[in-house]
């Protein structure tokens, strides 16, 4: 098994900052209808940085490793470095080929991201 397989094992089962957030700055939700998958994205933003984010929700072990490593990279990143989170920045994060159908999974969590009123 290579280190980025294991990286999303472990992402996947036991995802960093999973829950929620009591007084979030924004909330928000993608889906995808394909299989199932459902985020939900919870910030806090403190003087343009974002102070925390947490995730709820459920999917499969791509697109939870996807939203831990994202939201663990995110936190003490200025609101400039979150609107960078695209397709490319979070493929390469996974640091895996990914199938077709595989990448909307992944991509996921950079939809609700785009959806954060920050």
């Amino acid at each position: 098994m290579n280190i980025y397989t294991e990286i999303i094992l472990d992402h996947y089962q036991n995802p960093r900052n999973f829950g929620e957030i009591k007084n979030p700055t924004s909330v928000s939700e993608a889906s995808n209808s394909v299989c199932g998958d459902k985020l939900k994205i919870f910030i806090l933003v403190e003087n343009k940085k974002v102070k925390d984010i947490k995730f709820s929700g459920v999917g499969c072990a791509i697109s939870i490793a996807s939203a831990s490593l994202i939201t663990d990279y995110l936190k003490g990143k200025s609101i400039s470095q979150l609107k960078k989170i695209n397709k490319d920045f979070i493929i390469k994060m996974l640091g895996i080929n990914l199938g077709v159908n595989r990448i909307k999974c992944a991509v996921l969590v950079g939809e609700a991201i785009s959806k954060l009123k920050v």
